[in-house]
């Protein structure tokens, strides 16, 4: 089984959890302008919502990565306390794509918001929210 760990950050709070999900995997954690070399059997993707939807970066990557996704999980934090898995769902359904219904989300510190977030509690949650994801296939 091929595990990759992808994610898009503005101001590091998704890339920390992306590293903490990748060490989990025993893999890299990429920034998504790294395209997949090959098939992902699964592919943990991270990303925050900015004006209410993930980034146009994530939906760029799973259009042009479509073929190499074999299911995506869904990881990410924001200030907002909004996730971007409906979106990321939506996006990855309308080209064929399954996605775990499981995801994980926690508050990203941005300005005077969720200080230290995500912290180490955050990065312990999520690593075990990685292992299950990857016992359970």
């Amino acid at each position: 089984m091929k595990i990759e760990v992808r994610y898009f950050t503005k101001s590091g709070n998704t890339e920390k959890l992306a590293t903490a999900v990748a060490s989990a995997a025993g893999v890299g954690a990429l920034p998504v302008s790294e395209g997949l070399t090959g098939h992902a059997d699964i592919l943990f993707l991270g990303s925050s919502v900015y004006a209410g939807k993930p980034a146009a970066e994530i939906s760029e990557f799973i259009r042009k990565n479509a073929s190499n996704i074999g299911r995506i999980v869904v990881f990410g934090s924001s200030a907002s306390g909004k996730s971007s898995f409906g979106k990321i769902k939506e996006l990855a359904g309308s080209v064929g794509i399954e996605v775990e219904p499981e995801y994980f989300h926690c508050p990203g510190h941005f300005l005077w918001m969720h200080r230290n977030r995500p912290d180490a509690g955050d990065l312990n949650e999520i690593t075990g929210f990685a292992k299950k994801m990857i016992a359970a296939d």
